[in-house]
């Protein structure tokens, strides 16, 4: 399984290495809402989560699973620019500006895709447009509460209003937190971003890619770029470019995006924390056998993201109810899988802590 970037016509000066404000705010909007995900920056959350202020705090649930269960689109929106050659902004401000060059289509459909499974690497209709669509959206989102619900409804009755919404929210946080978090780390995305284009100017791209990750490879012959993932993706960079985001929040996340008719992007982690010491054996046994299966693993991939049902579960992975639960008890028999119920559904989801002792290249591999 893997995500694939054609590259056919590809030139090298197309090729650009660019540190981005708003998909690092992104990222520490990530880090704070799962810190779990985050082993190495405890100390920073709980910095942060200090002395946030409640207000921001709890606008920063209203919409969190554009963070929370992964990486909206929305916080590289360079690359939903026509034409595949803008590059982020050199300021938050900048950035911002360019988010809001996006149309209301590119916009609500980047901001519903992950929880509410809208068509991402295939041509058609959004929601704005598509009456089933928009129903299927807002049943899909009832399943994950009433909050969310609330937001996709005025999402798709007013996106102006939400738009706004979010770009004063932005703001906000990068009053309250970001903007010195970021003048730490611009210096440290700019040196890596240096380090990049200089691989790629003096040994190729190749070099530059396997520098970013070992999991990404050029495929000279064939035009295209493999990044090993769970997940299955395609893009192409079509007559455009390609754009490698480094982010110093971001580990263990590898991520493409590679939306239909968005520019490609990398976005990758900049360096890689260690994490704490293994379990005993006889722990590490247990739940080693628990993860041997492949099925398991692709649970775990997604039950690492957000808490979702057993139907759920099944319709994502084309299995039977009963299936998906022998497969589950297995995983909450070694302690790996936790439950719990908010009104009619019951929700499993991963202790990505528990994950974390079992190594690195484990929960690199399943976050990647």
């Amino acid at each position: 399984m893997s995500v694939r970037i054609d590259i056919a016509g590809l030139r090298p000066e197309r090729v650009s290495v660019v540190p981005s404000p708003l998909a690092e705010l992104g990222m520490a909007l990530h880090a704070l809402s799962e810190p779990g995900h985050h082993p190495g920056l405890q100390a920073w959350v709980t910095g942060v989560t200090a002395r946030l202020d409640p207000h921001l705090a709890d606008r920063m649930c209203e919409a969190d699973f554009l963070w929370r269960t992964t990486f909206s689109d929305l916080f590289l929106p360079y690359a939903g620019i026509p034409g595949g050659s803008t590059l982020p902004g050199a300021d938050l401000a900048g950035e911002l500006d360019l988010l809001d060059k996006l149309s209301d289509e590119q916009f609500v459909g980047a901001a519903l895709e992950f929880t509410c499974a809208l068509p991402y690497g295939v041509p058609g209709p959004g929601p704005l447009a598509d009456a089933e669509l928009r129903r299927r959206a807002l049943e899909l989102a009832a399943a994950r509460g009433p909050q969310q619900v609330r937001f996709s409804e005025r999402l798709l009755a007013d996106p102006l209003r939400i738009r706004t919404w979010l770009r004063q929210f932005l703001q906000d946080c990068d009053e309250a937190f970001f903007a010195e978090t970021w003048s730490r780390l611009r210096h440290q995305l700019a040196a890596d971003a240096r380090r990049k284009t200089e691989l790629l100017r003096r040994r190729g791209l190749a070099e530059a890619l396997a520098a970013v990750s070992p999991a990404v490879t050029l495929d000279e012959s064939a035009e295209r770029i493999m990044v090993d993932k769970l997940g299955e993706g395609r893009t192409a960079t079509a007559g455009g470019g390609l754009l490698l985001v480094p982010t110093s929040l971001g580990w263990p996340h590898l991520m493409v995006l590679h939306r239909y008719g968005w520019q490609p992007v990398l976005h990758y982690p900049a360096g890689s924390p260690e994490l704490a010491a293994p379990p005993s054996l006889e722990q590490l046994t247990l739940r080693m056998a628990a993860l041997s299966h492949p099925v398991r693993m692709r649970l775990c991939r997604s039950l690492a993201r957000t808490a979702f049902t057993t139907g759920e579960l099944t319709q994502a992975h084309g299995m039977t109810a009963p299936e998906i639960s022998r497969h589950l008890g297995v995983l909450k028999k070694a302690g790996l899988v936790t439950t719990r119920r908010r009104g009619r559904y019951v929700y499993h989801q991963l202790d990505v802590a528990v994950v974390a002792r079992l190594g690195s290249d484990f929960l690199e591999g399943i976050l990647r």
